[in-house]
């Protein structure tokens, strides 16, 4: 990957989450933690204080980079939850995180209320599934000063699946992405804090998340890092046959996969085994040789364009 092309800077880029560094110099890892009753994958597991503290702190533990919190499920046919019952559920345990850990606390939240308090109570970054979009969203998240990730959705959680479609994913996932840049850029957004994600699964059938993941490296290039969300998801489960509990293997290939591509910060809940192979594959990315003359072997996927 080039990381100039993403930033503009020789420099590795480092964000400032609230006080926090996280360094992008490599792909690095988000650790979910969902504290709401109802998510896909761990719907319940973490919702109490203790279960949810100890949960980040085995990520922290096995190398996640940063912890993100939600408090609204946004699977697909869940319904919204307001910013009050939002803010019960994670600001006390935003609070406890920030004194225990020394990684970054990310918010999962598209309200402007819970970014702002989030933010109070020690969040370091906004992950916006709904790109900056809901009324005060913007000025919420830009008087906060912090990173934003802003997310690609077709339509809303409760109806997104219903019937998805695009002429052309790649290139509509990318156009939407860039104007959510620009947009944030013009209401005053430092661009070097600013993530994007395709969203994988928001409103797009098997077919689209394919495609995006195949073609991943074209969202590089907007001027925004590139944060990828494959962990457990339909998809995985749909490709390799296996529910939740046997998506492990195949959502770490699909994160390295998405590495190989660009993708600078990956969100997973299972992090020990990501973290595992992000190291076999630095390990083995910087003994790649170009071929000699004349020899024509096979064009890999995630070789550089020539």
């Amino acid at each position: 990957m080039n990381l100039d092309d993403l930033f503009g800077g020789k420099v590795a880029p480092r964000l400032d989450c609230g006080g926090r560094e996280l360094l992008l110099d490599r792909p690095r890892v988000m650790g979910i933690l969902n504290v709401t009753p109802d998510s896909f994958s761990d719907g319940g597991r973490f919702a109490t204080m203790d279960a949810a503290l100890a949960h980040a702190e085995r990520m922290a533990d096995d190398g996640a980079d940063i912890i993100d919190v939600g408090g609204e499920s946004t699977r697909p046919g869940s319904k919204p939850v307001s910013a009050d019952e939002q803010c019960r559920r994670v600001l006390p345990i935003i609070e406890a995180l920030a004194k225990r850990l020394s990684v970054p606390i990310a918010i999962d939240s598209s309200d402007p209320l819970v970014m702002r308090r989030a933010a109070e109570a020690g969040a370091g970054l906004i992950n916006d599934q709904r790109a900056l979009s809901v009324d005060g969203a913007m000025d919420a998240a830009l008087a906060t000063k912090l990173p934003v990730c802003l997310m690609h959705m077709q339509g809303r959680p409760d109806t997104m699946q219903d019937a998805p479609h695009y002429l052309d994913v790649v290139g509509e996932v990318r156009s939407f992405l860039a104007d959510r840049v620009l947009a944030a850029q013009f209401a005053g957004f430092d661009p070097k804090k600013l993530l994007v994600d395709p969203g994988f699964g928001f409103g797009k059938t098997l077919e689209h998340n394919l495609t995006l993941l195949a073609n991943l490296r074209q969202l590089t290039g907007i001027g925004a890092g590139l944060l990828v969300g494959l962990s457990r998801k339909r998809m995985i489960g749909e490709v390799t046959e296996q529910a939740l509990d046997g998506r492990v293997s195949g959502s770490v290939a699909a994160a390295l996969i998405a590495a190989q591509q660009g993708a600078i910060l990956l969100r997973v809940h299972d992090v020990r085994e990501t973290v595992d192979a992000l190291r076999v594959l630095a390990a083995v990315l910087p003994k790649r040789t170009k071929p000699k003359a004349g020899k024509s072997p096979t064009k890999g996927l995630w070789d550089d364009e020539d």
